[in-house]
């Protein structure tokens, strides 16, 4: 008898799995279809004044495959940063298109497109629940503070360095890895070192998974992220001092002590969280408040304190919890100023923060609706003998709703991306006291032709702003060349 039904047995077991996969597919698919969809505009898109003028426009590395300049591109710091791979990346790009933007736009695209079913892959292993990553992997394909990352020419430095760290922790975050496994991990995270220095606390992270998750030994857990560790603390001491430099950005902060910044910092995380939650009133650049703000450091830090109290207390139960809030934590750790950069906040920075964040919240509702799920059953029992079967999956609808306003508002914001004139036009109605975006304005317009206009508007950031000394220095320098230019 048994061996008459092993056939069929087997029949079905394979009918299973092709039905799985083909479902998998369908879900990749539609996650590569909406990014299309949402995203399809950007070919039109021009360069910005906005670094695409010194990674594109005026790099001189990127314009020649001779071994020297080939060199150069391996061993020096170019534009503040080391990160040979993005370089050679933008060298490539330029190989393709030259200086015709659509190609690098597009390709910014596909680079989304291939990190977005990465994080489908991973979250899905990770909440083991294939709803949870297809959800996740939707609101991190089409949420409007990826924008920046994906819309913007130069942010290809967080999409190379995203799709590594992806592939890095595919083939590491799993209970038992290979030898071949663990290999892969390791090329995969020196790719991702050499694109951006984001990646130095991936080690951390993987450390965090083989201890919380699979439940191994700290030590051993240690041992394993020894050569990623060391790669990691080279990279640092590569683009350390390169990132202290003043240029450019904004730099109000930079003189305030250690102490002061964490306390910034408390109250920019929840601003992060606001920006995930309830996207409105999106920036090139912010001016967060550095002083006169006690009572919100107090209270924002008052609220991380329980966070980190849940996570502990839920650490053995739900050992995701732990893990995704740290991950937030972690990734965003590198641009929160405790080694000093001259920005305090940008969309672009949640590019990856993002995942576990979007993963967490996913997590979160379907757990709270299938509790809701089961008292609903309960009651219904208590009441009435008839069995009412589980409803399995239906959470998904409260996602899926959240998605068609963030589409809506990554459609409507997308065109600020478009060109120059757009982007300074939206950061001026947004952050109209920084001096820096009055600068980028004026340059706009003495790009596009109206040097006049361009003359006034920096004589008014000086007359009427308070620019720093190194700011009014440029606009001070850039008024004398713009109107000897003329005068000639």
């Amino acid at each position: 008898m048994s061996e008459r039904l092993k056939p069929e047995i087997e029949s079905t077991s394979w009918n299973i799995r092709d039905v799985a996969r083909s479902h998998t597919t369908w879900l990749v698919v539609s996650l590569i279809v909406l990014i299309g969809v949402v995203y399809w505009p950007v070919h039109r898109f021009d360069f910005v004044n906005w670094d695409d003028t010194w990674y594109v426009l005026r790099n001189d590395h990127i314009r020649s495959w001779h071994p020297s300049n080939l060199w150069n591109i391996a061993t020096q710091v170019i534009n503040r940063n080391y990160s040979p791979m993005i370089i050679f990346t933008l060298l490539v790009e330029h190989t393709l298109f030259g200086l015709e933007p659509a190609g690098y736009h597009v390709f910014n695209v596909l680079l989304h497109m291939l990190n977005t079913v990465m994080v489908f892959v991973l979250v899905r292993r990770l909440a083991k629940s294939q709803s949870v990553g297809w959800a996740t992997a939707v609101f991190f394909a089409i949420h409007p503070v990826q924008l920046e990352t994906v819309a913007w020419v130069t942010s290809v430095k967080g999409l190379v360095c995203g799709a590594f760290i992806l592939a890095h922790l595919i083939c590491v975050m799993r209970p038992e890895r290979t030898p071949k496994q663990e290999l892969w991990g390791l090329a995969f995270f020196a790719f991702a070192v050499l694109s951006k220095a984001l990646t130095v606390v991936i080690p951390v992270i993987v450390l965090l998974y083989d201890v919380l998750i699979s439940r191994k030994k700290f030590s051993e857990s240690l041992a394993r992220q020894f050569i990623p560790g060391m790669l990691s603390l080279w990279i640092l001491q590569m683009t350390m001092n390169a990132q202290v430099s003043e240029l450019g950005g904004v730099r109000d902060h930079m003189d305030l002590g250690k102490l002061q910044i964490l306390a910034v910092d408390s109250v920019i995380l929840w601003k992060y969280v606001a920006m995930l939650l309830c996207p409105r009133q999106l920036s090139v650049l912010y001016n967060p408040a550095t002083t006169g703000i006690a009572t919100q450091v107090a209270v924002a830090s008052i609220c991380w304190a329980v966070v980190g109290f849940a996570c502990w207390r839920v650490r053995r139960s739900h050992p995701f919890v732990p893990l995704a809030v740290a991950s937030f934590f972690l990734l965003l750790l590198p641009v929160l100023n405790l080694t000093p950069i001259t920005t305090l906040m940008n969309d672009r920075y949640l590019y990856m923060p993002s995942i576990p964040f979007f993963a967490l919240v996913c997590v979160g509702v379907k757990w709270g609706c299938e509790r809701l799920d089961a008292r609903r059953a309960a009651r219904s029992e208590k009441y009435d003998s008839t069995p009412r079967p589980a409803v399995h999956g239906g959470w998904i609808g409260i996602p899926l709703a959240a998605t068609i306003p963030l589409v809506i508002a990554t459609y409507e914001h997308l065109p600020v991306w478009q060109n120059d004139q757009a982007l300074w036009e939206n950061t001026m109605a947004r952050t109209p006291d920084l001096p820096l975006v009055h600068i980028q304005y004026a340059w706009m317009l003495h790009n596009s032709g109206h040097h006049e206009a361009a003359i006034a508007r920096l004589r008014h950031t000086l007359a009427e702003m308070t620019p720093d000394t190194l700011d009014r220095r440029r606009i001070e320098e850039t008024i004398a060349d713009w109107s000897n230019s003329r005068e000639s």
